[in-house]
């Protein structure tokens, strides 16, 4: 009868120390560590007061997005036995939301599963008036106004700037995340893919990508260097927000200038490689592998 209860003591203390290290890891995937890129103000928005909010779309996401951002930051998903390997992933929006579930902690959760280290950019934005900021980047689509166009073009400058000074920082601290500053990619959505392109082509070569991603992007036939990152390029046939020619001339044009690409077409997924579509992932993750740095 002792010999029974104290077999039934130690099993009662096994079950909450295990759910005591699940509690832990729990933790430890939601905590995340938030870096600011910049100390104090971000030049050239120096001026901009408005507060960071995060807002639920029901369809099609089911998911926040962060909009009004003016003090960019790196969200770092730390894997828990890293591979040597940086991801810098900027999510997409229209410059007016950042969908950071969708195309930010959700595909950073898949990436550390397989050792990546993995830095989630929220890059500034333009200043939402409303309490509804999806509605507002919906209909920013349809927008032909100069004043849409004069904000896009600044905040595509600031955007950017936020783009090279993260993968700076990336490098910068190499050591303390425990990767190679020569194995640092970055991946990029829709909107946030332009930001990718710019850091692939941009004439501080210190401040290219080792490889990068573009997934369903807008490609307007940009010179593309011979000496680019090898790319990774998805879309879906159906996306009607960002045709698949888009990714078929963007690979066409990596090719030309002699640099490595890899492209994947989807029949259907939509602007989102939703369903059978999201494989996109372990493409990516696959194809990763087959680099050499």
């Amino acid at each position: 009868m002792v010999y029974f209860i104290k077999t039934r003591i130690r099993l009662a203390i096994n079950i909450v120390n295990v759910l005591a290290c699940l509690c832990c890891t729990t933790n430890t995937m939601c905590q995340q560590k938030v870096i600011q890129l910049y100390n104090g103000p971000a030049k050239g928005s120096e001026n901009w007061n408005w507060e960071e909010k995060l807002f639920f779309v029901k369809t099609p996401l089911n998911a926040n997005v962060a909009y009004n951002v003016t003090k960019p930051t790196l969200t770092v998903f730390t894997p828990d036995s890293a591979n040597g390997t940086a991801i810098i992933i900027c999510p997409g929006g229209g410059l007016r939301v950042l969908n950071i579930e969708t195309e930010g902690s959700l595909v950073a959760k898949e990436l550390i599963k397989k050792g990546f280290t993995v830095f989630l950019l929220k890059y500034r934005l333009v200043h939402t008036i409303t309490d509804n900021p999806w509605q507002e980047a919906v209909n920013s689509l349809k927008d032909t106004s100069q004043l849409k166009r004069d904000n896009n073009a600044l905040v595509i400058k600031l955007a950017n700037e936020d783009a090279l000074t993260a993968i700076s920082y990336v490098r910068t601290h190499a050591a303390e995340f425990k990767i190679d500053p020569t194995r640092v990619g970055a991946v990029g959505f829709s909107g946030g893919a332009s930001l990718v392109l710019n850091l692939s082509i941009n004439d501080q070569l210190e401040a290219r990508p080792n490889f990068v991603a573009f997934i369903y992007s807008v490609y307007r036939q940009n010179i593309i260097p011979s000496n680019a990152p090898p790319a990774f390029i998805a879309c879906a046939t159906d996306d009607i927000l960002a045709n698949s020619t888009n990714s078929t001339n963007l690979y066409n044009a990596w090719v030309a200038a002699k640099n490595s690409a890899e492209l994947h077409i989807y029949q259907k997924g939509g602007h989102g490689l939703r369903g059978s579509a999201s494989s996109w992932i372990q493409r990516f993750m696959e194809w990763i592998e087959t680099q050499i740095f």
